[in-house]
């Protein structure tokens, strides 16, 4: 790192040690631990334990605060290929050796970048004010999950945390992209009246914390994906934050289509069902028009066997399970469109995929 950009954090720091507040500070931390290039960090933690000053012993401090060990035994790592419907990536794509300020996802390469920050750390909490000690000791309270926008493409987690001393209470909330397979795309940290304008459901506090560190670790594995400028000075603390949950449920589903009940009295609709949930798979918020389409022309003929009053129930279940979704006009204009067509689709062996040949063959 720069002289002048070392000069800078230093006078940073200098300002934070006035206001005592570890949660601006940890904000500052994660957005600084972004800006360094992996061949700088060692040095430039180097660099400030042998300056030695308060500022650069609060600075140390806070890199290492959001920058925790992960919690041993949760490492269960984020789906590595999309779910039926979604878009496809490599999962091995823009992976580089293990190391500081790597892309290698998990709780190994997590605790490898952390050990670093932590020996650059070590003793420096016993000669600054009480304050700072409180950097990353927080205790989540609540968490809350759903739709971001009428379609579900894109879907927010949310952890509402306190530091141990009941102060500086705050909201992580993290947008996770739906059609590109669940990668987390945005995060901020706001106040918790922010949530009044979410509309979201509460859930357990461990299920949305693992669906953040799911996003985030599927994220490292995709090279270019598209994400908003300001995620990186975000994720630092974003992830820390996850993994300070107790209870981490890694790889979690989404029980809404166990919460459906409203299915359609009709004979193949149970049948019609199952086959919808297959498709949906663990992103069953997301359910937009466009899905729909590739469902009853693309999916269905492709790669479902189903009865004939499957079939046939097919668009009244798909009518129940919108209005479950929300009710958007849109996506029912899109069934009336599209399902007239489902019989003939399905009933076009040309369109059937490998593996349904192959299971259509057995059967017969």
């Amino acid at each position: 790192m720069s002289t002048s950009a070392f000069s800078t954090a230093v006078a940073q720091a200098r300002d934070l040690l006035r206001w005592h507040s570890p949660l601006r500070t940890e904000l500052w931390a994660a957005r600084l631990a972004a800006s360094l290039e992996p061949e700088q960090v060692e040095p430039f933690l180097r660099e400030l334990a042998e300056d030695g000053g308060a500022e650069a012993r609060l600075t140390l401090a806070a890199l290492a605060a959001v920058h925790p060990e992960p919690v041993a035994g949760t490492a269960v790592p984020a789906a590595e290929t999309a779910e039926p419907g979604a878009g496809t990536h490599d999962p091995g794509a823009g992976t580089h050796e293990p190391g500081v300020g790597t892309h290698e996802p998990g709780a190994e390469a997590a605790g490898r970048v952390a050990a670093v920050y932590r020996r650059g750390a070590d003793g420096v909490l016993d000669s600054l004010p009480g304050w700072a000690a409180r950097m990353g000791r927080v205790v989540c309270e609540d968490a809350w999950y759903g739709k971001a926008d009428p379609y579900g493409e894109q879907v927010l987690a949310a952890l509402g945390f306190r530091y141990e001393n009941g102060k500086e209470p705050h909201l992580l909330v993290v947008g996770i992209d739906q059609p590109h397979g669940g990668l987390a795309v945005d995060a901020l940290v706001e106040e918790l009246k922010f949530l009044d304008d979410l509309g979201l459901a509460a859930a357990e506090p461990g299920v949305v914390a693992g669906r953040v560190l799911d996003a985030f670790e599927l994220g490292e594995r995709l090279l270019g994906a598209a994400v908003a400028d300001t995620l990186p000075g975000v994720r630092p603390l974003a992830v820390a934050r996850a993994w300070s949950v107790p209870g981490l449920v890694r790889g979690p589903g989404d029980d809404a289509a166990e919460r459906f009940t409203d299915l359609p009295d009709l004979p193949g609709a149970r049948e019609a069902f199952e086959k919808l949930k297959e498709f949906v798979g663990d992103r069953p918020l997301w359910w937009s028009p466009a899905r729909v389409s590739q469902l009853l022309t693309s999916w269905l003929p492709r790669e479902a066997i189903l009865s004939e009053e499957a079939v046939a129930a097919m668009p009244e279940v798909l009518r129940a399970w919108t209005r479950f979704s929300g009710d958007q006009p849109a996506v029912l204009r899109r069934i009336d469109e599209d399902a007239p067509r489902l019989p003939a689709l399905m009933a076009d062996d040309s369109l059937a995929g490998l593996g349904k040949r192959l299971a259509l063959g057995r059967l017969r």
